[in-house]
C-alpha cells in the first residue's frame, strides 16, 4: 500500500483530552456551530469581511494562540483553522469570543474532508505548525504531510501563495523536503541557512516551540510557494 493511500482521509490524533469547563462547553456548543465552515458553500461569504485582502489556512492550530496572534494583528485577513482536538479548539473559541475575532472560521474534523469540498485557489497562505511528528518508523504513515496532502494544498493554494512548515523534529523537517522537492506544485524559497533558521517575520511563537527549545531542540521554519 502507497503511503498517500494509508494515510487518506484519516486523523490519528486525540479527540479530547480532559473534561471542558462548563464555558468551554457551552462554546463548542453554541459559537462552534456560528463559525464552522460550511463546506461547498462560498468560502468569501462565510466571513464578516468577504472582500479581505487574503485568506489563510492554518491546519492542526493547537491552542490557537499562533492563529488568533495573526488573526489579532491581521484583521485585513480571513483565516481558516483546523483542529480536531475539541480542548485546543475550546481555547480558540474561548479567545474568538473574548476579542471579537470576526475573521476566524474553524473546522474541527479531520482537514482531508474538507479540503476536497473547497473551490480550487481558496488560499493565499497555509500554514502547518508543530504537527504530530509520528517517530516510529510504523507510524510514518501517519504523517500529515504527504504526496497527496501537497496535491490536495496545490489545488486549494493560489499561485504564487505559500506553504509553511514548522518543526524541531530533523525527521520531519527531511520527510518535508523530500516530497516538496519532487513535487511539481511546489518551490522551497530558501538560499541560505538563515532561511530556514529564523522563525517567519512577525512570528508570535508557539508553546509548543517554546518548550522544544527549553528541551534543546532546534526548529526549522520551511517556506515553500505554489507554482
Amino acid at each position: 500500500m502507497s503511503e498517500a493511500s494509508e494515510r487518506a482521509g484519516a486523523f490519528f490524533g486525540r479527540r479530547k483530552g480532559k473534561k471542558l469547563r462548563a464555558g468551554q462547553d457551552e462554546l463548542v456548543h453554541t459559537l462552534l456551530p456560528a463559525i464552522r465552515v460550511a463546506p461547498g458553500s462560498d468560502l468569501p461569504g462565510q466571513f464578516a469581511n468577504p472582500a479581505a485582502r487574503e485568506t489563510w489556512l492554518e491546519i492542526g492550530f493547537g491552542g490557537g494562540e499562533h492563529l488568533a496572534a495573526q488573526a489579532r494583528t491581521r484583521r485585513d485577513v480571513n483565516f481558516v483553522g483546523c483542529e480536531p482536538f475539541v480542548n485546543g479548539m475550546a481555547k480558540l473559541l474561548a479567545t474568538v469570543q473574548q476579542e471579537s475575532l470576526d475573521n476566524i472560521r474553524v473546522w474541527d474534523d479531520d482537514v482531508t474532508k474538507l479540503l476536497p469540498a473547497l473551490p480550487d485557489a481558496s488560499f493565499d497562505r497555509v500554514y502547518i505548525l508543530y504537527p504530530d511528528p509520528w517517530p516510529k518508523r510504523r507510524q510514518r504513515k501517519r504523517r500529515l504531510v504527504s504526496d497527496e496532502m501537497l496535491a490536495m494544498l496545490a489545488r486549494v493554494m493560489k499561485p504564487g501563495g505559500e506553504l509553511r512548515f514548522a518543526s524541531d523534529i530533523d525527521d520531519y523537517i527531511g520527510w518535508v523536503l523530500a516530497r516538496a522537492l519532487r513535487s511539481s506544485h511546489f518551490r522551497w524559497t530558501a538560499t541560505r541557512a538563515d532561511d530556514w533558521r529564523k522563525p517567519y517575520d512577525g512570528w508570535p511563537g508557539t508553546r509548543y516551540e517554546a518548550k522544544a527549545i527549553r528541551e534543546g531542540r532546534v526548529p526549522s521554519y520551511l517556506t515553500f510557494v505554489r507554482v
